[in-house]
């Protein structure tokens, strides 16, 4: 019979781990029904929503960066009102995520740590240059998003790790961002395709640096880099979508499924990818 723990500190959790196998749950939004469809999965459980200092969204001034703690819900993204304005791309991600409480309960990290190909706040993450923080017997390290998923259902964390933050680095300068997803209906449904996309811009209004990621479309999310080297420089006014080029779909692996065919997927993330862009350019005219 496999056991049920609840941690009540990060030490307790981490000597968990270190001992034995345990599965780690917090909102248990993806654990639990893949228990119900009978996937494998018989590990303890090893509950670590009794640990407060891993709940919250708040600015860190010595990392120079805004940390998501491991417990921080989707709701807590969607609600929390100081963000800067170039997190709305992970807002609108936050309202996509399953029904109303789903985001209560599903934590940002928890949908990093399942490595769906489909995991909706990988690709506005990704975009931003998020890392993640991850604690364990030989200490606190921390590593880009970009390396952490490593395939599909598949991270970097070993057995007697955890994930206790997300880090969102904070440049300094103003910025936009969106979010936009495809799927079979409006809401509650897994994206056929979606994308983010984060420009930032300099004292003249020209795009500094830019993040273009599609996800639902590759085992992991990926970012467009040759599409971020082209919008580099822009000045304000230029037509964004139409730098979009057919060859950025090849840093992309569809494939066929029941929701759609490869070449279906292909396209769509390109336009996803214009639409975004061009309401970037809005929010910065």
């Amino acid at each position: 019979m496999p056991r049920y723990v609840r941690a009540r500190t990060l030490d307790e959790a981490l000597d968990r781990l270190a001992a034995g196998r345990w599965r780690v749950i917090a909102g248990g939004t993806d654990v639990f029904p893949a228990l119900a469809d009978g996937q494998p999965g018989r590990e303890d459980m090893l509950d670590i929503t009794g640990l407060a200092a891993l709940r919250g969204i708040r600015f860190d001034e010595s990392a120079r960066a805004w940390r998501l703690g491991a417990l921080a819900t989707w709701t807590d993204v969607r609600t929390a009102a100081d963000l800067p304005p170039w997190f709305r791309a992970l807002k609108l991600a936050a309202r996509e995520v399953g029904g109303v409480q789903i985001q209560n309960a599903g934590t940002v990290a928890g949908n990093l740590c399942n490595a769906s190909p489909a995991a909706d706040g990988v690709p506005p993450l990704l975009a931003l240059d998020a890392r993640v923080e991850i604690a364990g017997p030989g200490g606190v390290r921390v590593e880009p998003l970009a390396a952490f998923i490593t395939g599909v259902r598949r991270t970097t964390l070993a057995p007697d790790e955890m994930v206790t933050a997300i880090l969102v680095p904070d440049p300094g300068r103003p910025g936009a961002s969106d979010f936009l997803k495809l799927g079979t209906r409006h809401s509650l449904v897994i994206s056929i395709a979606m994308v983010a996309v984060v420009l930032w811009r300099d004292e003249a209004g020209a795009i500094a640096a830019a993040g273009v990621s599609v996800g639902s479309c590759a085992p992991v999310a990926v970012r467009l880099g040759a599409l971020e080297a082209r919008l580099v420089g822009q000045p304000p006014g230029t037509d964004l979508a139409a730098l979009v080029h057919e060859s950025d779909g090849d840093a992309l692996s569809p494939i066929d499924d029941v929701r759609a065919s490869a070449a279906y997927r292909r396209e769509a993330a390109l336009t996803l990818v214009r639409r975004s862009l061009a309401r970037c350019g809005e929010a910065a005219a």
